[in-house]
């Protein structure tokens, strides 16, 4: 029987033939931490006697959840983690570096790697063919320590993509419509494994949008074969030699098999408080929102700054609605500014925030006040999550948010572009 690539690629690391069901042991390409989780980390790698990182070049902390810092405990948390860093001689990525997930992709994940890290959406990095998947404080501190840790091999599903996006769809779009018919447990400890005649149509930055959003169903990792767009962006990320061929066999085992057509998708939007409350966008209609974020992980990319700043682009924001933007990266930031993005975005209106996590978690640069309303391009939608309980969060792509944040409510993108 064939594998699939959550089968090959913990084959390969384990050194073993691992099917899903089995418990494997396999070796850690990459394994990080960042500013709101690290701490804990580091504290059970004390408690726990170990001495040193296996492999200091194979290990990353982030400083970007809340950064710059917003309160003494944070920032003494950075000089705690800094500190650290310079003691087992780790990979640090300071304030204004960038969001973790982002700079992974950009530096370190290639096809066929294990990446583990101390927050849940360390699964952004398989949309480069990685396995990559968020672990506890103890088991990332344990993995640091011997370079290792242990998996269950996970069942999949596969997720048949054809057609092309129609006007004014995105990968958000795409992800969200997914989360919505498998619920937030649907597909709970399962790789998502994306293929079908849609594939070589979706760019990098769509791939790891939607990757980044399969954990919102339960999901273990969200996986796509690694083909010309990987090796494309790989190169042009400098990192060329990094990249190899891996795709799922033929005859590969499928615990559920599922399809969809992007051409008959349309702009959706995840209404408050959980991620699978999803529906069409008409249904949100005049739903006034005082906020618009543009950002995060999941949407704070080259691409999804571009669809913004085209979108409004000799166009005001709404009087009563604050427009935030967070590049996702450093790099992010520079080529947006070389293409004028940038300049389009703070023409309309816009606050631009240092790249990182933001308003994202609630703990600084976009707090909701009682009762108001956000839409974002965000991943989690919680109650509470951008830091006020009292608060509505609607997710939707960065050219929903944008079309809001000219209307002030939620709006349809294909009626502004």
């Amino acid at each position: 029987m064939g594998k699939t690539l959550a089968e090959k690629i913990l084959s390969l690391k384990a050194g073993a033939d691992a099917k899903s069901g089995d418990i494997v042991i396999a070796n850690v390409d990459l394994v990080f931490l960042q500013d709101t989780t690290g701490p804990l980390v580091i504290k059970q790698f004390k408690e726990s006697g170990l001495a040193a990182i296996a492999e200091p070049k194979k290990a990353a902390i982030f400083l970007d959840h809340a950064a710059p810092s917003p309160a003494q405990q944070i920032s003494n948390d950075h000089v705690l983690l800094r500190h650290f860093a310079r003691e087992t001689n780790c990979h640090i990525y300071e304030v204004g570096n960038g969001i973790c997930h982002q700079l992974v992709a950009e530096h370190f994940a290639k096809p066929g790697n294990i990446i583990v890290g101390a927050d849940s959406h360390t699964v952004t990095a398989g949309g480069l063919c990685a396995f990559a998947t968020g672990m506890g404080s103890t088991d990332i501190a344990i993995a640091m320590a011997l370079g290792k840790t242990w998996f269950r091999v996970p069942e999949t599903f596969l997720i048949n993509l054809s057609g092309s996006f129609p006007k004014g769809v995105y990968a958000k779009d795409l992800i969200l419509s997914l989360i919505g018919q498998l619920g937030t447990d649907g597909a709970t400890y399962k790789a998502l494994e994306f293929g079908g005649e849609s594939l070589a149509r979706l760019t990098m930055s769509e791939r790891l949008t939607i990757a980044n959003m399969v954990v919102e169903a339960g999901a273990k990792v969200g996986l796509f074969p690694s083909d010309e767009v990987t090796q494309s962006f790989l190169s042009a990320q400098g990192r060329g030699d990094g990249y190899k061929p891996l795709y799922p066999d033929a005859d590969a085992n499928y615990e559920r098999i599922m399809s969809l057509n992007l051409a008959s998708l349309e702009p959706m939007v995840s209404f408050p408080h959980t991620v699978d409350n999803v529906r069409p966008v008409s249904e949100a209609k005049g739903v006034k929102v005082q906020q618009v974020f543009i950002g995060t992980c999941t949407n704070g990319r080259l691409e999804d700054l571009a669809l913004a700043a085209n979108i409004l682009k000799g166009k005001k924001r709404y009087s009563d609605t604050r427009l935030l933007v967070a590049p996702a990266s450093q790099q992010v930031l520079l080529q947006a500014v070389e293409k004028g993005y940038i300049h389009s975005l703070v023409e309309s209106g816009a606050v631009i925030l240092p790249p990182g996590c933001a308003a994202c978690l609630g703990l600084h640069q976009g707090v909701l006040a009682d009762r108001e309303a956000c839409l974002s391009t965000a991943n989690r939608n919680f109650k509470g999550r951008m830091g006020n309980p009292e608060a509505m969060i609607y997710l939707a792509s960065p050219a929903t948010a944008a079309a809001s944040a000219i209307k002030g409510e939620i709006t349809d993108p294909r009626e502004v572009m």
